[in-house]
């Protein structure tokens, strides 16, 4: 019985310490086209197939658009966020294009912890 207590003990530390990873602030500084990040900065093609590491990045295939509302800065930089239909996530720069840009103005702002939250199973839509 106290193996059992003990495996369990164990996936519940395992378990919370992904949570923790997971929940990583990328950067404390973004650059956005307007002070709420609700404008699109830019239209992009992918140029690789992207598969992120967990729920915060934007899965995609090679030719996808994406449009990107926001990068991170000073840290992570190579890390932009956008939108591929209804799913919205991180995904790196190096794998797209920019095919079409629509504000050259950046807007330098603090991100917020709730910007790196990533819920397990479930993914960011942008509504």
């Amino acid at each position: 019985m106290s193996r059992i207590s003990d495996q369990r003990i164990l996936l519940l530390v395992i378990s919370f310490s992904a949570s923790l990873q997971s929940t990583t602030i990328l950067s404390e500084w973004k650059k956005c086209g307007d002070q709420e990040c609700e404008t699109a900065m830019s239209r992009v093609h992918a140029t690789t197939d992207y598969l992120g590491p967990d729920c915060r990045y934007l899965n995609f295939k090679t030719g996808e658009e994406i449009m990107v509302y926001s990068k991170l800065s000073r840290k992570n930089e190579n890390l932009w966020i956008g939108s591929k239909g209804k799913d919205f996530g991180y995904f790196p720069k190096d794998a797209v294009k920019v095919e079409e840009v629509f504000t050259v103005e950046e807007v330098e702002v603090l991100t917020k912890e709730t910007d790196f939250l990533c819920l397990h199973g479930h993914k960011y839509t942008y509504e």
